[in-house]
């Protein structure tokens, strides 16, 4: 699916977007959590920023329900393209990231410390070349990794770094509060209306087309899922309640 399609009806998120980026590049540092329900499109703006960051280095990390009890999971997918550069760290911060990422033996490491390290890393970039980090599903990092990855984004200085974080709202917070934040909502109605004319094939009734925008709150993944399953008549004006199944939109809780 292209920008043009998922973005559309987001110009001033795009926009939130596109000024982080400008801002990074004249040497200042951002952070931006992108709040939205499951199919609001945060992954479709993370990859906006990414496409639209030109010349910056971008590392990502993801958060996985199944990886949530492993410590420190979600901090090594940010953190591993610059593990070479670990000998330039004090010693005591060098260790509690090597015991953190299993490289050395050792007792639990001070997450402190490990906080320090992480900063260190991320808040350095080779030669001077500006960084994004983009962290999507946050709500399913690990915890560890999480409050380690907000005291970076709280600490950060004047560096080229940005840190974005795409959390689930509600139920996601992953101590991420006070941060700046973007709420991505449902596409106004408008928007809502184009965006399904551009994906149904043959004729679509008015009031069809009315009634999914109302029940999916203008959510884009919703609009875009719910003409699948409905057959030609009912997009056409078979929209009757009365038979089974045909007003029920999407599982929001994909």
């Amino acid at each position: 699916m292209d920008d043009t399609l998922r973005l559309r009806g987001r110009r001033s998120e795009c926009e939130a977007l596109d000024r982080l980026v400008a801002n990074v590049r004249a040497g200042q540092s951002r952070v931006l959590v992108l709040r939205g329900e499951t199919g609001a499109g945060k992954t479709a703006l993370l990859e906006y920023l990414v496409q639209h960051a030109p010349g910056f280095r971008i590392v990502r990390a993801v958060g996985a329900e199944p990886e949530m009890e492993m410590a420190f999971a979600g901090l090594h997918q940010l953190c591993a393209p610059f593990l070479d550069r670990l000998g330039r760290l004090p010693d005591p911060q060098r260790g509690a990231l090597e015991t953190a990422f299993s490289l050395r033996n050792g007792d639990a490491p001070d997450r402190f410390a490990v906080g320090l390290a992480a900063l260190s890393l991320l808040s350095e970039p080779a030669g001077g070349q500006p960084l994004v980090c983009v962290v999507d599903d946050t709500q399913w990092l690990d915890l560890t990794s999480a409050r380690v990855l907000a005291f970076v984004a709280r600490h950060l200085a004047a560096a080229p770094v940005a840190m974005v974080f795409a959390v689930r709202q509600p139920g996601g917070e992953q101590d991420l509060t006070g941060l700046p934040e973007l709420l991505v909502g449902g596409l106004a109605d408008g928007d809502a209306r184009a965006l399904l004319d551009s994906v149904v094939i043959g004729p679509l009734d008015e009031q069809v087309r009315d009634r999914m925008v109302a029940e999916t709150g203008g959510n884009p993944q919703a609009l875009l899922e719910w003409p699948r399953r409905l057959i030609p008549g009912e997009l056409a004006g078979g929209f009757d309640a009365s038979r089974g199944g045909t007003t029920n939109g999407p599982d929001r809780g994909w």
